[in-house]
């Protein structure tokens, strides 16, 4: 299945990036952002990694620390509700993709990333389909992008605890859009998404 990052690695073409965010469709909350360079994608150590969506909450807090150990270069980046609302999701996220390549300690010789293509990053970069399934790096981006941002959400939901964040974590359900209805939206609520949107003036 990891035939992308194989064939990189036999080309002579290292060290690999992957590039995954968490957070896209959540309606509150930060977008995260995670680039990861391992030692080796084909580790021992690392093949339980995949798609963070596929694996529980225990499994990928307990991958978070495998990933750390078995990576050279971590970069995580957030991106508050604000810029996102500024910039609209998909250039946010494509902003975010670039300050985390860049802000790795060390400088990758080509990208990997779930889905798009990076524009102006400087360095090679291919946008793979489903790219947090079949290419290893990103599935440990993706991973750490998603403890990142849950542990994000659990801290928010002390500030707000209207709202249920610790469980949702700003995904638009049942619970989440009712708890808006009655309380408003939050501070960390995207108002340029059309559901927060028609509750501003609620509350």
């Amino acid at each position: 299945m990891k035939i992308i990052e194989a064939v990189l690695l036999d080309a002579g073409i290292s060290p690999i990036a992957g590039v995954d965010e968490a957070g896209r469709g959540a309606c509150a909350g930060p977008l995260v952002v995670a680039a990861v360079i391992l030692k080796n994608p084909f580790a021992p150590e690392l093949s339980a990694i995949r798609d963070s969506k596929e694996i529980s909450e225990k499994e990928r807090e307990e991958l978070f620390d495998v990933i750390h150990d078995q990576a050279i270069a971590v970069s995580v980046i957030e991106i508050a509700a604000s810029e996102v609302d500024a910039r609209g999701v998909h250039r946010a996220n494509l902003e975010g993709m670039r300050r985390a390549v860049h802000g790795l300690d060390i400088s990758p010789n080509y990208v990997l990333t779930d889905g798009y293509v990076i524009p102006g990053l400087g360095i090679p970069n291919l946008g793979v389909w489903k790219g947090d399934q079949v290419v290893h790096t990103i599935s440990a981006a993706s991973i750490i992008a998603k403890v990142t941002r849950d542990r994000i959400m659990r801290k928010a939901d002390l500030e707000f605890p209207h709202y249920g964040f610790a469980n949702h974590k700003g995904y638009g359900t049942a619970a989440h859009t009712q708890a808006m209805l009655q309380y408003g939206p939050c501070s960390i609520h995207r108002r340029s998404f059309s559901n927060v949107a028609s509750l501003i003036n609620i509350g």
